[in-house]
């Protein structure tokens, strides 16, 4: 069994990198993806691991925390930020699958794990496990991961298998990620850093323990942390990027508002009217959105500390406040970029990429504008399907 890690203070950790990270923002944009010797750094220093349960290594940290960290390492570079938050995220799988096979991913305590729940693969039912082929997009991370996951639908016999719903029966296969293809398919506007190309795999196999079924929400392991909606933490994820990511933009327009001055004044954009108020909206709005995420998330931490299970609409809210927190720092970086002027156009300024990185984090399906619609039927107390909630 491996050792415990050493609960070390993770926000503080994740400033200490802080330095680093910006520097090498630009590094990543170009290279499309973070840098091995740089995953390395952020793997030593422990934020891959927030989420691993205790007995296999890891912090166990509660949600806030998980937050806190992602958050804080997106003020200085989304991209690495979004490749902690995947790792985190792919990291839960170890409370859903075999012990002793989360024993034998986890056992190195720098191990960077990554993978894509969408069900774009197809497990074929095998004695023992299942026959895997499958190419997933979005594969954030990969090419650092040790092992990688893909969802699957489940396929026995020549059909697909289907649950009592009617709905397709899914899984994810976790598998070496040797035993997959990294396809150079990364050439985005945002969020460049991420290195989240498509990933493919052909007729493996994945043993019964290394696959898990994370919309059934049944995991092994019993603390409050895996209470926690799976879905809601993804969702949790997301928004700590883009919330981070939006305070760096706040940060980086506010230094350049004290030094600019527009062409023919003598005046600093800090001391123009139009900017004061400007600035302080932006301020307002982020902080407000800040305020309800975290509401939401020790509202539902207490419950999962007392309770058995989440109530739907307890997951419901802190999904609204996900999605809320994602398109508000959109609308802050796209609102500061503008009030930057020329300045903000060039590649060295931060702004313009702090605004494309917002720009590519509303596109994830967790946050899209489907999700104020999911929402929506809950608020309005109409039926829904809560597994993916």
């Amino acid at each position: 069994m491996s050792q415990k890690t050493d609960p070390a203070d993770p926000v503080a950790a994740a400033k200490a990198l802080l330095p680093e990270l910006a520097a090498r923002a630009g590094e990543m944009d170009e290279a499309r993806r973070l840098p091995a010797d740089l995953a390395r750094t952020m793997a030593e220093a422990s934020v891959f691991r927030l989420v691993t349960p205790r007995r296999f290594g890891g912090l166990e940290a509660s949600p806030r925390t998980f937050v806190e960290t992602v958050e804080m390492l997106s003020t200085a570079n989304a991209s690495a930020g979004w490749c902690c938050m995947i790792a985190n995220t792919s990291a839960l799988n170890a409370a859903y699958m075999a012990p002793e096979e989360a024993e034998a991913i986890f056992d190195d305590p720098h191990v960077i794990t990554g993978g894509v729940f969408a069900p774009m693969g197809r497990a074929v039912v095998e004695e023992g496990g299942y026959r895997v082929t499958g190419r997933w997009q979005w594969g954030s991370g990969s090419a650092n991961s040790a092992w990688l996951g893909g969802g699957c639908t489940v396929w026995e016999d020549g059909e697909m298998r289907r649950l009592s719903s009617g709905a397709p029966e899914t899984l994810m296969a976790v598998f070496p990620a040797a035993e997959a293809a990294l396809l150079d398919t990364w050439h985005v506007m945002g969020l460049k850093g991420t290195g989240s190309g498509d990933f493919e795999v052909k007729d493996i196999f994945v043993p019964e323990g290394r696959c898990v079924r994370l919309a059934e929400g049944n995991p092994r392991e019993t603390g409050p942390l895996y209470k926690f909606p799976a879905f809601g933490f993804l969702s949790l994820g997301v928004c700590a990027a883009a919330l981070g990511n939006a305070r760096g933009s706040l940060d980086n327009f506010h230094a350049l508002a004290m030094a600019k001055k527009n062409q023919g004044s003598a005046k600093t954009l800090a001391e123009r009217q139009t900017i004061q108020s400007a600035y302080a909206q932006a301020e307002a709005s982020w902080r407000a959105a800040r305020a309800l995420l975290f509401a939401e998330i020790d509202r539902v931490w207490e419950i999962a500390q007392t309770a058995d299970e989440i109530p739907m609409e307890a997951r419901a809210d802190l999904r609204l406040a996900c999605t809320h927190v994602t398109r508000t720092g959109a609308d802050i970086c796209r609102n500061l970029y503008e009030l930057g002027g020329g300045a903000a156009l060039f590649e060295t300024s931060p702004l313009q990429r702090q605004f494309r990185d917002a720009q590519a984090m509303t596109q994830h399906i967790i946050t899209a504008p489907a999700t104020w619609e999911l929402t929506g039927r809950i608020l309005f107390g109409l039926p829904t399907d809560g597994g993916m909630v």
